[in-house]
């Protein structure tokens, strides 16, 4: 589990194409309590470390995860947001995310506001039934909160502190970002579903 809030940035210096996953390895600073095996959100995409020094780790990305990720677009040279998996009794600061990407979303403009940041969403996989006014998403990995939403379009606030520690300040209208929706509002669609057909299956009877 993780929660939103990004630790570091890392930089691409080598990615590989292999059959069915892609190989990458990222140059960061924050691996002082990293072992093989422990879990890192890479842009929010829960991902093993296979190898590790004092500044760099390998990961691989499986096929599933590369259709539904923009990790694939991404090059050597670029940067990518990074959070260690959280320790029992961790304080959360941002909401409970699973590093499960759930699909993608386009930038589709940017507004500077006195110091701040507005961004103009636009979501795919019709995960817009996930999107509430003043509610949770994951977008590469950041835990922020939907100022306006509108069918698929939805607007986050960057606040300066967010701007320089993460990748935001990197981006420009057209990126693809991943997208993680608050969890809870799938497990309560999950039960509703239970629920209707558990009421279908009394009513045949």
């Amino acid at each position: 589990m993780f929660t939103g809030l990004v630790q570091a940035k890392g930089q691409i210096i080598k990615k590989e194409d292999k059959s069915n996953f892609i190989k990458f390895r990222i140059k960061t600073n924050f691996l002082d309590d990293v072992s093989v095996g422990d879990s890192i959100a890479v842009n929010g995409l829960c991902l093993t470390a296979k190898e590790l020094s004092n500044d760099f780790f390998d990961v691989d990305v499986m096929t599933d995860s590369i259709k539904v990720s923009n990790l694939e677009s991404l090059d050597v040279g670029e940067f990518v947001n990074l959070e260690k998996a959280m320790k029992l009794g961790d304080r959360l600061g941002g909401h409970m995310v699973s590093g499960h990407i759930d699909g993608k979303a386009r930038i589709e403009k940017i507004v500077k506001e006195n110091g701040s940041y507005r961004f103009f969403i636009r979501i795919y996989n019709d995960l817009d039934k996930y999107i509430v006014h003043k509610g949770s998403i994951t977008l590469d990995g950041i835990s922020l909160t939907i100022s306006e939403n509108k069918k698929d379009m939805i607007q986050v606030s960057i606040i300066p502190h967010t701007w320089e520690h993460t990748t935001m300040k990197l981006k420009k209208v057209g990126d693809i970002m991943n997208v993680e929706v608050d969890m809870m509002f799938k497990y309560v669609e999950k039960m509703v579903m239970n629920y209707n057909l558990e009421v279908d299956k009394n009513a045949k009877k």
